[in-house]
């Protein structure tokens, strides 16, 4: 990258950690970092620092920073505020360079926080410190090569398949809401890999993490919750290197006078209205999105298709309702729902009942089965692959009809198919775990709900588009291309 970007992989990866307040007790913050270091599967060198001693987890500990030997990579520091500034300065004499800082009690915390606050940043310039924190919920990132997660939230990411490169990571102002994040992760199946609760950023702000993780391979996309932004030219020039080839996608809090004033309490934001980040984001190249569901769904939608879809969907339904408010939803999104190519037309006039809907959403009518769904989609695949940029399909289920085979049909095709899929399953669902997983074992991300479904083929569509208005001179034709599904 061409802007000064740190080297965080002592904060991400490190080999050796040590942790400053560790105990085996499950309330506390220390026996809290044990834990989840032990549940990431963290393979590094791990020393316990207490000063009782003994063996916490396994780990024999040792009774100040100054015994650890050899120095290790990055220190997790989880003990009371104004112990703090002198487990530092020990660091700093052992040779221990990375601090991960996750107590309060700095410059969010009165004038006795300030100043607390100053004499860390005087001692970090001083003795050449990095520090991430304080104030925050920790780091988690676990890349299949080396898992690491220094946090007390109450759970871990799913994670993704070793070898994928659709990898999401979140990077919160807010701890709450990277809890939030990872608890939907793992009831959605996301590939959510690297969580970070940004904190004070004392030294490491948005950008920082941004910058380290945007350049990884396994990293498919980055979230974004940001209330504050101290530099904006340093944030916008890092954010357009990595949107340039992966997107970004940011939650913005503080958008409203109210929220504004909660978000400068919270975290010190500056006050922004609407059109004002708007303007920023499409300066940065990234996908803005106004609300936390938003923002989840953008992680279903990028944590499968991560370089975006065009605008071009044909919907393939059997309820004519359900059809007619995605179509709504998808022109509201700024999709593009063309009429059907001739070809597909007159296959599916030969072969549907005359009561259904030959168009673009296509009806196949409520009693439609394995043998009537199959034939649209394959017709679809057949003539249409160089007509459409997906297919929305919809998906009731009656009390008539076996869905069970429906499902395997269409995920026997979506398994090979040129144009990618996305499926809704509406109405009272018996076998929705079942079939959820089939269709999501074969690529196709599921949905409960027609208008997430449309939203999220919306917001894929958002950053190819994106994209390419704002980098069309710098960036090569090429990466435009979506890796996974040709253009034909």
């Amino acid at each position: 990258m061409t802007d000064t970007v740190r080297d965080l992989t002592p904060f991400f990866a490190p080999r050796s950690v040590a942790i400053v307040g560790a105990g085996e007790r499950a309330t506390s913050s220390g026996g809290a970092i044990m834990q989840m270091l032990r549940l990431a599967g963290y393979g590094g060198r791990v020393v316990p620092v207490n000063p009782k001693g003994g063996e916490i987890f396994g780990y024999q500990a040792v009774t100040s920073i100054a015994a650890i030997d050899p120095p290790v990579d990055l220190a997790v520091i989880v003990i009371r505020p104004d112990a703090i500034l002198e487990a530092a300065r020990e660091a700093a004499d052992r040779g221990i360079r990375n601090l991960l800082i996750l107590p309060g009690g700095f410059a969010e915390a009165g004038p006795t926080g300030v100043a607390r606050n100053e004499a860390l940043l005087k001692l970090a310039a001083e003795r050449g410190l990095t520090i991430a924190g304080p104030n925050c919920a920790g780091i988690v990132h676990l890349d299949p090569a080396w898992r690491f997660a220094a946090t007390f939230l109450r759970d871990l990411p799913p994670g993704a398949a070793p070898g994928a490169t659709n990898g999401l990571a979140f990077i919160s102002q807010s701890g709450a809401l990277a809890e939030e994040f990872i608890d939907k992760a793992n009831a959605r199946g996301l590939p959510l890999m690297s969580v970070v609760s940004v904190g004070n950023a004392i030294h490491l702000g948005v950008e920082d993490h941004l910058a380290w993780l945007g350049a990884r391979p396994e990293i498919g996309a980055a979230l974004l919750y940001i209330e504050s932004i101290d530099d904006h030219e340093r944030f916008r020039r890092i954010a357009r290197e990595i949107s340039a080839t992966k997107p970004v996608i940011a939650l913005f809090g503080g958008r409203t006078e109210i929220g504004a004033r909660a978000a400068a309490a919270h975290t010190g934001a500056v006050a922004n209205d609407d059109e004002a980040i708007d303007a920023f984001c499409a300066s940065c190249g990234i996908v803005r999105v106004e609300s936390l569901r938003r923002l989840l769904i953008a992680a279903k939608a990028f944590g499968r298709f991560p370089q975006g879809l065009g605008p071009r969907a044909l919907v393939l339904s059997n309820s004519g309702g359900p059809g007619v408010l995605c179509a709504d939803r998808a022109a509201l999104e700024g999709l593009e729902l063309e009429a059907l190519p001739p070809a597909m037309a007159a296959v599916l006039r030969q072969q549907l009942p005359p009561e259904a809907s030959v168009a673009n959403p296509i009806d196949l009518l409520a009693d439609a089965r394995e043998d009537r769904f199959g034939m649209a989609l394959e017709a679809a695949i057949t003539h249409a692959a160089g007509d459409y940029d997906m297919v929305l399909m919809i998906h009731v289920v009656p009390f008539m009809v076996d869905a069970d085979p429906v499902i395997a049909r269409l995920a026997e095709l979506a398994a090979t198919a040129r144009v990618p899929m996305l499926h809704c399953m509406m109405g009272t669902l018996p076998g929705k775990l079942s079939w959820f997983s089939t269709m999501e074992r074969a690529g196709v991300p599921m949905f409960n709900d027609i208008e997430e479904m449309a939203e999220a083929a919306g917001l894929l569509a958002r950053y190819p588009k994106l994209r390419e208005s704002v980098f069309r001179d710098t960036v090569p034709a090429t990466a435009f291309r979506d890796r996974r599904f040709p253009q034909t």
